[in-house]
């Protein structure tokens, strides 16, 4: 992905003007030392994750064209860096836009690597961080973003090879970029069978997807799938009810295949993380967010929890204690009664990348701000764990605020939960 940050912005809120209310300081360590029993315990099996985005080179490798050994340092750097932390796993990106981070017989080569797509980059990097990642007691999550096809509107650009090019009808331009159209039953199963590709060849922990399903609204534009769905829809009450059942489909079907590909590989899911908001659906959140999950990317999230189609859900609570329109303190609470009695679990996505951002709220100024998430976190046992975006601000760390956490919370290693 082009990912958090540009993408944040098409994110944008209703109430983003408000000014965001910082929640109430002091350090969290002598809270977190007092804690015994039964979130002691949690703490011996709990998610410490962080992402490793690749598209546009965000995280790894750098730059494009470094050599083998300059990339493979680069990503042995990050590993190293996740262990320090006392981390446990790293979500890898290694299918950033319909292309590949191993030899795939079904995409090219990813561009990040060489600079150009379809370059063989001479060494495999989803093998070596499979086997690097285990070596150093880390989980390796192959993470895989399933429509999007390029970040540019040229399909001339694209290799000669590349799907997009050999099947035009599969494509839809839309906000600026390329994407497949999730309407096709083609596309759904060649999507399906290009990641699985990489489950079948490497022993993964998990496959994780982001949250780019059908894409995010750009106003006065219209995604133009009309021609799928006078095919395709014709038994739903509507275009918007179709499109959630494509998706319900992509996830439902993506699950029974990995468990039928490689037994113990799990499937988690990081959506945005306001599925509907209360004023819309009064199941949703106290939230007054712009975007909603089941209205506007056709993503219905709380109903994959509710199924128990995913192992684990890691919504991007990407907002601090306070925020008037979406306020961390309101959405944890929501995403933890939602996987009540559920089998599946809750990992927090958190924005480190904001931490010391001069761009950010005064509440991202205070050092301290991640390390409450992780208190608020532990009165809540269906949260069981935290993935940090992202690799580069886990080794920058602007603030100390990843420093703050470690010292917080992860004074001991902790396994991931299974």
């Amino acid at each position: 992905m082009l990912h958090r940050r540009s993408r944040l912005s098409r994110r944008a809120f209703a109430a983003t003007a408000l000014s965001a209310l910082v929640a109430g300081g002091g350090a969290v360590a002598a809270s977190a030392a007092m804690a015994g029993g039964d979130s002691e315990r949690r703490s011996l099996r709990e998610m410490r994750g962080v992402w490793v985005a690749s598209v546009a080179n965000r995280d790894w490798p750098s730059k494009p064209g470094l050599t083998v050994a300059e990339q493979r340092a680069e990503l042995i750097a990050i590993l190293d860096r996740a262990v320090h932390s006392r981390l446990n796993a790293v979500m890898f990106q290694v299918r950033p836009t319909a292309d590949a981070l191993w030899p795939s017989p079904y995409e090219p080569w990813s561009q990040v690597l060489t600079g150009t797509q379809g370059q063989d980059p001479g060494w495999d990097p989803l093998g070596t961080a499979v086997k690097e990642a285990h070596a150093r007691g880390l989980e390796l999550h192959a993470w895989f973003n399933p429509y999007r096809i390029a970040n540019h509107t040229d399909v001339t650009k694209l290799v000669a090879s590349h799907p997009a090019r050999r099947h035009p009808d599969w494509v839809v331009t839309y906000g600026g970029k390329l994407y497949y159209n999730p309407g096709l039953p083609k596309v759904r199963a060649f999507v399906q069978n290009a990641m699985l590709d990489a489950v079948r060849k490497y022993p993964v922990d998990a496959v994780h997807f982001d949250d780019y399903f059908y894409p995010y609204p750009v106003t006065g534009q219209t995604f133009d799938d009309d021609a799928a769905y006078a095919r395709h829809g014709k038994a739903f009450p509507d275009r918007d009810a179709w499109r959630r059942n494509n998706i319900d489909k992509l996830v439902s079907e993506m699950a029974a295949r990995i468990k039928q590909t490689r037994p113990g590989t799990r499937f988690g899911i990081s959506p945005f993380a306001v599925w509907r908001n209360a004023a819309t659906d009064s199941r949703g959140s106290d939230t007054r967010a712009g975007v909603q999950t089941y209205d506007d990317l056709h993503a219905d999230t709380r109903k994959w929890v509710r199924e128990n189609w995913i192992d684990y859900i890691a919504p991007q609570v990407y907002w601090n204690i306070g925020f008037a329109a979406a306020d961390y303190a309101k959405l944890l609470p929501w995403w933890s009664e939602v996987a009540r009695g559920t089998g599946t679990q809750v990992y927090v996505g958190e924005a480190l990348y904001k931490a010391g951002d001069p761009a950010q709220s005064a509440a991202w100024q205070d050092v301290a701000e991640l390390s409450r998430h992780l208190t608020l976190a532990k009165d809540h046992p269906q949260v069981r764990g935290h993935i940090f975006f992202a690799a580069k601000d886990v080794a920058t760390d602007r603030i100390g605020a990843m420093a703050r956490v470690v010292a917080d919370h992860y004074q001991r290693p902790a396994k991931p939960p299974r």
